[in-house]
């Protein structure tokens, strides 16, 4: 049943109403100023409505993007009932009277409600035979984020105009309110995905989600970790492939107080000189063909995160004198411009490499070394950690089961051919081992037999020792043997071994095509 509204006895000159407008827009920029919950303030602006100028009933409703729709922010009424049911509310773009002001941001006025057919009467508040004004709140770039709506106490007469202008004035103001309840809803609810996101990270990248081991070797990784974890030095992170190197940088930032920032990697061994200047500080328009815009570099994306570099010790002399300056300065220009731009951030660099002795041969710049080497972690191969395969095996098995859909289990005597083994590879070797095993057995068990069929067996020969540099330049070396020396001396990496021999990755794929060049796993 719809609430009959008391008829005032006397009518308002224009001079008298004007002066209650003024003594009211006075009480409601005094409620603004407070330092009070925002809820509050909207109602005690309603109620200013309600006692001072008849504009009674007053509601606020607050944009909810996501649903194009509005819903209820506050409202005046002696109900508490009424006002705990109109919580959940909403008025759906051009659905209703409200509705219609949120699609079009124009004020609706009713000089009597029954007439208009698009009146809802959800609240069940207003008198159906009497007026009823509704007028958006808008922010600055003119987007409707609100609806500030009220009934006059009396018919609607000559006044109506000025009520609504009144009212439109008010919405003026209450704007950067209703904007900050919106900005609090958004941030609650990035706060939320927030916190969710970090649990999920948390869970992902702890240390006993990412580095299996309890060999004593792996404890010292373990609280070398921790320790630099915590600040912002430099960490230079050291062994061969498939150690799990990018783990371990990975583990230090998600456990660092840049957890929420950035965490960028680049492979420094992936790209040429000229590419990996652009890559890591970034291009001005036009610095080159194909430089269409302005773009940012790997500094700049991870500006108070934590930038990865691998494979640094694949880097030319004259790059590493730049890359020095960035780390002593914090400071660099994108290619092709002459602005300076500042950054701050961490570096966790990684090498296969022995960089102590690059220094010494003098390959590597001494002072470089010196800067990204404060603090060193090295990680063991996995043949000098055989006691932890059982453990890395369930993990690794764990991980696989999970993407497959269904169980995976390891036999004892499959673990002790696992444990046999030298893996050149490491433990990207042999979980690629544990996955190939695993797609090959039927019912989800590792068997020893299972495990024989991926080329694994206990009488793998040890590995041979690092054949000696070879003078790449000698020109007794025929083409063949010239490929396969670049090939050992980096490591079986082709995109290594092309800048060897100064040639492109395309290049020295189709050398090694035509001379009959069996790859060496690693």
């Amino acid at each position: 049943m719809n609430a009959t509204i008391p008829q005032r006895s006397t009518k308002q000159t224009q001079v008298e109403l004007y002066d209650l407008q003024l003594q009211a827009l006075a009480s409601i920029a005094r409620t603004l100023s407070r330092e009070q919950q925002i809820d509050e303030l909207l109602e005690q602006v309603l109620a200013v409505l309600h006692n001072d100028l008849g504009l009674l009933h007053g509601l606020v409703t607050i944009s909810d993007p996501e649903h194009s729709a509005l819903q209820i922010g506050a409202i005046h009424t002696d109900s508490e009932a009424v006002a705990q049911a109109c919580e959940g509310v909403r008025y759906r773009s051009g659905e209703g009277v409200i509705g219609n002001v949120l699609k079009h941001g124009n004020s609706v006025v009713l000089g009597r409600i029954s007439a208009d057919p698009r009146f809802l009467d959800r609240l069940a508040l207003y008198d159906l035979e009497m007026p009823f004004i509704a007028v958006p709140i808008k922010n600055p770039e003119g987007n409707t984020i609100g609806v500030l709506a009220a009934q006059p106490d009396s018919r609607a007469d000559e006044q109506m105009p000025a009520r609504t202008r009144f009212l439109e004035i008010v919405a003026n103001l209450l704007a950067q309110t209703v904007r900050l309840v919106v900005n609090i809803e958004d941030g609650r609810e990035a706060a939320d995905e927030r916190d969710e996101l970090r649990r999920e990270v948390r869970g992902k990248y702890g240390f006993e989600n990412m580095v299996v081991g309890h060999t004593p070797t792996m404890r010292r990784v373990f609280d070398q970790i921790r320790r630099v974890a915590k600040w912002n030095s430099t960490v230079l992170v050291l062994g061969e492939s498939g150690t799990g190197k990018e783990l371990i940088a990975s583990a230090i930032h998600y456990n660092s107080p840049r957890a929420h920032r950035p965490f960028v990697r680049l492979n420094c061994a992936a790209l040429p000189e000229t590419l990996l200047e652009s890559e890591l500080f970034g291009h001005e328009k036009g610095a080159f063909t194909g430089a269409v815009k302005q773009r940012k570099g790997r500094f700049e994306q991870a500006d108070g995160g934590t930038l990865f570099l691998d494979e640094i010790g694949e880097i030319s002399p004259m790059f590493q004198a730049k890359l020095l300056r960035v780390l002593q300065e914090g400071e660099f220009e994108r290619v092709g411009g002459n602005q300076t731009v500042r950054v701050n951030v961490r570096i966790v660099a990684a090498t296969n490499r022995d960089l102590e002795n690059e220094v010494e041969k003098g390959k590597f710049r001494e002072d470089l070394y010196y800067r990204l080497n404060v603090m060193a972690i090295r990680i063991p191969p996995l043949r000098e950690r055989t006691a932890d395969i059982p453990e890395l095996a369930e993990f690794l098995l764990s991980k696989i089961g999970r993407q497959q859909g269904r169980p995976l289990t390891v036999t004892d005597s499959a673990i002790r051919l696992l444990m046999s083994h030298r893996w050149p590879g490491n433990v990207r070797e042999l979980e690629n081992c544990l996955e190939r095993s695993a797609i090959m057995s039927e019912d989800g068990t590792i068997t020893r037999d299972v495990v024989s069929l991926t080329g694994v067996d206990n009488e793998s020969p040890p590995l041979a020792a690092p054949l000696p540099e070879v003078n790449l330049a000698d020109e007794n070396l025929d083409d063949r043997e010239r490929v396969i020396a670049a090939l050992e001396q980096a490591g079986w990496v082709q995109a290594k071994a092309a800048r060897l021999l100064g040639m492109t990755p395309r290049q020295i794929a189709y050398r090694i095509q035509t001379l009959n060049i069996h790859m060496r796993k690693i």
